[in-house]
């Protein structure tokens, strides 16, 4: 994906506001700052524990533009719906796209519908865009962290990815892992109550925490080292993914942030992130340093230190 954005979708298209390369776009208009982002989603299957593809599609573009430190407000949604779609299985995602965004205060404002034959659509994609409001004086974006910061991660990683996979392939486990999928955006506005020091944020969905925070070291140019005891994984999906040979570092989240702050804001964020319901098990995981630039290290439970490389390959497809 990321060879495919780089070498011709991103030459092709080319202007400064797409460079701005962040999970949402940044836009002046009137000196009114907005978030604009969009998003299509195929997830397989449409229901997996903890979500659907319905409650997924708003969570997603919510969350997209919290990561800018905006409001999420006025959304979109299109429905491409494969002939013989079961009329209940498309009331039940309606509805669940009806309740997700009454959690995150957002309003549907537009919408499209089209229906396509058999075979050609896998049952149903949604896209959605979202319309954010960004807080005067709020300057968040993927290439402003710095030497200095500390990375926090707002809790469990590896959940969504884990929650579809069984589904998909009838896995069971002894303990039910469901989807983490939720919306953050009241998660960020507590953030920012305690501080606008806030430099980079990015919810870490295909590719995993993993690749999300190689990402942030290429935007801003600066090295990033983790630390693995500090990262909380749960037991079931640990578990899971020793069985099935996967890195929990990789496996996909829908409900988790990355936030790159300020050294002297730090545990004061995450003291105050634990109070919210998306937030309870945040922690500080690690730090940012000044090199090797767009490399992300880290300190393994035994004491040594080791390369996290971007994700080479996609583990678990059509996963959102």
């Amino acid at each position: 994906m990321h060879e495919l954005i780089q070498h011709l979708f991103a030459p092709l298209l080319d202007n400064e506001l797409l460079r701005q390369r962040d999970d949402s776009c940044r836009l002046e208009i009137s000196a009114q700052s907005l978030a604009f982002t969009t998003d299509t989603f195929v997830v397989k299957p449409l229901f997996f524990p903890g979500g659907d593809i319905g409650r997924l599609a708003i969570c997603g573009t919510v969350n997209d533009l919290a990561m800018l430190g905006a409001q999420p407000i006025y959304l979109s949604a299109a429905f491409v719906i494969e002939e013989g779609l079961p009329l209940e299985d498309l009331r039940r995602i309606v509805n669940s796209i009806r309740l997700a965004s009454e959690e995150a205060s957002v309003t549907i404002v537009t919408a499209d519908t089209k229906v396509v034959e058999k075979g050609s659509a896998d049952s149903l994609f949604i896209n959605t865009s979202g319309i954010g409001l960004i807080p005067r004086d709020i300057h968040i974006a993927g290439q402003n962290a710095r030497p200095g910061d500390r990375v926090i991660l707002s809790g469990y990683i590896g959940d969504h990815g884990i929650a579809v996979l069984s589904q998909r392939e009838g896995l069971r486990f002894q303990t039910e892992i469901e989807s983490d999928c939720a919306p953050l955006n009241a998660l960020v506005a507590a953030m920012l109550e305690v501080s606008s020091e806030i430099h980079a944020l990015r919810d870490p969905t295909r590719g995993g925490l993993a690749t999300t925070l190689n990402e942030l070291a290429a935007q801003s140019e600066v090295g990033i080292k983790i630390d693995e005891e500090a990262i909380p994984v749960r037991d079931s999906v640990r578990a899971a993914c020793e069985m099935l040979g996967y890195d929990p570092l990789y496996v996909a989240n829908e409900g988790k942030l990355v936030a790159v702050v300020a050294p002297q804001v730090a545990e004061t964020m995450v003291s105050r992130m634990r109070h919210e319901r998306y937030g309870a098990k945040a922690a500080i995981i690690g730090e940012v340093i000044a090199g090797p630039a767009g490399r992300v290290l880290m300190t393994t439970k035994i004491g040594g230190t080791r390369i996290v490389d971007m994700l080479a390959s996609e583990i678990l497809p059509r996963i959102c």
